[in-house]
């Protein structure tokens, strides 16, 4: 799945193309905007580093469409929107877990203080949280180059050994 940030300029909100796997592309607006690190953007970052199948773009791969994506084209599967809705059923605590770590790792790249329990309910180790607090570092240095109208283009892949539920 390949995913479109682009940079708008400060204080207005980041849009983002969406294409799926499947062929179909989504326009969104998300929360961010001018020189900070968009959320969307976080969490791809995170999801992908730390190898979260079903986190929020995991979700997204398979079928989920949040109420800020818009179709722009491609045919979507029979049933799509009720598709959605159990998916989200269905994986709403790890949509939860996804929110948290995203949290965490954002916070750690800015150095702001984390929790011994919250970094130990990350679920992850904690060399690998802060090798992914070190890719959101750069990608926010990398994002703040950016100017009005510029894109950062992120490939999200199905994590390594993840078994997709619910195709």
């Amino acid at each position: 799945m390949r995913l479109t940030f682009r940079r708008l300029a400060d204080r207005r909100p980041v849009e983002t193309t969406v294409e799926r796997d499947d062929g179909v592309v989504f326009e969104m607006r998300g929360a961010g905007g001018g020189a900070d690190l968009p959320h969307d953007l976080v969490h791809a970052l995170v999801e992908s580093r730390l190898q979260v199948p079903d986190g929020i773009w995991g979700c997204v791969a398979d079928g989920v469409v949040w109420h800020s994506m818009r179709h722009v084209s491609g045919r979507q599967p029979p049933h799509a929107a009720e598709r959605s809705a159990a998916l989200k059923r269905e994986r709403a605590a790890r949509i939860q877990q996804a929110e948290a770590l995203a949290d965490v790792v954002a916070r750690l790249a800015r150095g702001a203080e984390v929790l011994p329990a919250e970094t130990a309910g990350a679920g992850h180790p904690p060399d690998r949280l802060a090798a992914a607090a070190a890719d959101l570092r750069e990608a926010a240095r990398a994002w703040a180059a950016l100017r009005p109208g510029e894109v950062e283009v992120v490939e999200w892949v199905v994590p390594r050994g993840s078994r997709r539920r619910c195709r």
